[in-house]
């Protein structure tokens, strides 16, 4: 499981990835890796930032490593091609794709992409593990992804991005689209483009909340679109390399399918400080009701 953790946080304030949210200091990720646990995982590969390589081994690799197998990769601005230069100005990421890209030498089979400050349920891990127990290098283009309805995605608190698919009859991706500016207004869930223009969604609406199963055909083809996209947009500061963009990429030009796992668990997130006290909340509803304990790793 490859676990996203290089971001900024900056519409949170802090770093959202550390904070701890579970009655005994557990963090969302901490969630995350003992529902993979359940599932079955093997092995887990953070992707951090340099600035962050000590709080995570302090928080996470000291603690796990005789749990479960632990690694970690850094996202750099400045892990690109050679010949292109970096902008004065850029303070993010190159985004995600980039930063599942950085991991590329640490997985070796079959694998998951989460986010770092999402809560999925446990029902998603253990339907991604379903779905390539008996998996075999014949069906190397062969993903999938966890989805949810909208509606049980948002922030009551801003906007939020969200990839927007579509799918056919049989469960497959036909397209994902990533939008940066989604929120409920009054009853109604828009999403505006970046012309300003928008558009009404129905709650069921099914989205990308980047829970992602992938093998490693992948990462040959997240390196080559990173050239292409990095070669067009170096010079922007805030352009960013997303996985939903390379997934829609392939499966328009149909070089992989993605089937959509609906496991119908319930998510929630931090995007917002505000967002806290939601997501504590729901946590302890969860360990009064015994599905976790109330220390995590005791």
């Amino acid at each position: 499981m490859v676990i996203l953790a290089a971001g900024i946080g900056s519409r949170y304030g802090s770093l959202k990835q550390l904070d701890k949210i579970g009655p005994s200091g557990e963090t969302i990720i901490d969630y995350s890796i003992y529902d993979a646990m359940q599932a079955e995982f093997v092995k887990v590969v953070f992707v951090i930032r340099k600035s962050l390589e000590k709080d995570f081994k302090k928080q996470f690799i000291n603690k796990l490593k005789d749990k479960i197998t632990i690694d970690y990769v850094l996202q750099e601005i400045n892990a690109i091609p050679e010949g292109i230069k970096v902008p004065a100005n850029r303070e993010k990421p190159w985004g995600t794709g980039h930063a599942v890209l950085m991991a590329s030498e640490k997985i070796s089979g079959p694998f998951a992409v989460i986010n770092a400050d999402d809560f999925y349920g446990r029902g998603a891990f253990t339907a991604l593990t379903n779905y390539y127990e008996n998996w075999s290098p014949d069906y190397e283009n062969d993903y999938c992804m966890v989805g949810y309805d909208i509606a049980n995605t948002l922030s009551d608190h801003g906007t939020v991005s969200r990839g927007i698919c579509k799918t056919d009859r049989f469960s497959n991706l036909v397209e994902v689209v990533e939008q940066k500016h989604v929120e409920r207004i009054s009853q109604e869930i828009v999403f505006k483009n970046d012309a300003g223009a928008s558009t009404v969604l129905s709650s069921d609406t099914l989205v990308s909340m980047n829970f992602w199963g992938f093998t490693p055909s992948f990462l040959r083809y997240l390196s080559i679109g990173f050239k292409e996209f990095i070669a067009e947009n170096a010079s922007d500061s805030k352009s960013e390399f997303f996985i939903p963009t390379m997934v829609n990429n392939l499966v328009k030009s149909k070089r992989a399918s993605v089937k959509i796992l609906n496991c119908r668990e319930q998510w929630f997130g931090i995007t917002y400080r505000q967002d806290r006290e939601t997501v504590v909340g729901k946590i302890r509803e969860l360990v009064d009701k015994k599905i976790y304990p109330e220390n995590l790793w005791a």
